[in-house]
């Protein structure tokens, strides 16, 4: 086959015409670069209207974590209210029976640092560290000096303990129902101030002083509380104990911390067998709630007081 020839301006006269390494290599590079954008336009458009069985799953997980963040960030509020709702009643306890702030939990909440890894100079994490000691050591001795000021108070000569055990045995935050204030009530079917807080119970169940004490009044079939025994305590506490089945002391006997002084029961206005159980302090009422945390531990306590609180509707 005869090949292309083309004109030599140099020489004047024609000559074949050769391939050039150059155009060959050009020519690759062109092919290669087309292919290229080819199959990327071509993968894209397939992504678009094809999605893999992986890509199915990561769209699938990261609905699942949506709504999973939106979840996380309403018990976070919820955690939040309560731990804050604690704090008010542990502030409440101290203040009623130790007549004093509450000791700090956490003495180095507030300091705050965030480390810049190997960027901060060592006198500067040096001359932190000593601050962050000096600090902590300050707040150690304030809450020191807090328990030294209960130490003191209750070491006082006339001082007495309230009234702090809790009046049945083995109790369980299930049991606790409703504690003092606006409570439905069974039988009015409307909102009604309680004064006191709703242990449930089995009938027959042992009721206990809660204090030592002496018996100031022994009733039966007082209207609406059935039978009721109340207990003068020192320090003005009086302690009382409603809707008893049968009452085991009479008035002017004295009786000592944890002794049974009657069983549970259902008489007078009694949506089902609980004992009703108040305190009060100087002739007004309390929350018995408040008073019950030194005969259980944090976690228990913690969990009473939640049903305490939240109980909206009472057993009398």
């Amino acid at each position: 086959m005869p090949g292309k020839y083309v004109f030599d301006q140099k020489s004047y006269s024609f000559r074949k015409k050769g391939v050039q390494l150059k155009n060959v290599l050009l020519g690759i590079l062109k092919f290669l670069l087309v292919s290229l954008t080819l199959t990327i336009v071509v993968y894209t458009l397939l992504a678009l209207v094809f999605n893999t069985d992986v890509d199915r799953k990561l769209s699938r997980e990261n609905r699942m974590y949506e709504k999973t963040f939106q979840g996380l960030k309403e018990k976070e509020r919820l955690v939040k209210d309560a731990v804050a709702s604690l704090e008010y009643r542990d502030d409440e306890i101290y203040d009623l029976i130790f007549h004093t702030e509450s000791p700090s939990v956490d003495p180095i909440r507030s300091l705050g640092f965030e480390f810049g890894a190997d960027s901060i100079p060592e006198r500067k994490i040096v001359a932190y560290t000593r601050d962050k000691a000096d600090r902590v050591l300050d707040k150690a001795a304030g809450v020191e000096e807090d328990f030294m000021r209960i130490y003191r108070t209750l070491s006082r000569p006339g001082y007495s303990i309230p009234p702090m055990s809790l009046p049945l045995e083995n109790v369980s935050f299930p049991q606790i129902g409703a504690s003092t204030g606006e409570k439905m009530s069974p039988f009015l079917k409307t909102y009604a101030y309680h004064s006191g807080l709703d242990f449930i119970a089995s009938l027959e169940d042992p009721v206990f002083a809660t204090a030592d004490g002496e018996v100031r009044l022994v009733e039966r079939s007082r209207k609406g509380q059935g039978n009721v025994i109340e207990i003068q305590h020192q320090g003005g506490y009086v302690t009382r104990y409603a809707h008893l089945s049968a009452t085991l002391v009479s008035r002017g006997q004295k009786v000592r911390r944890g002794q049974k002084i009657g069983t549970v029961g259902m008489t007078g206005n009694s949506f089902a067998p609980h004992l009703h159980y108040e305190v009060i302090r100087d002739s007004e009422s309390v929350d018995p709630v408040n008073y019950i945390f030194a005969s259980v531990d944090p976690q228990d306590y913690a969990n009473m007081l939640f049903m305490a609180v939240n109980t909206d509707k009472s057993m009398d």
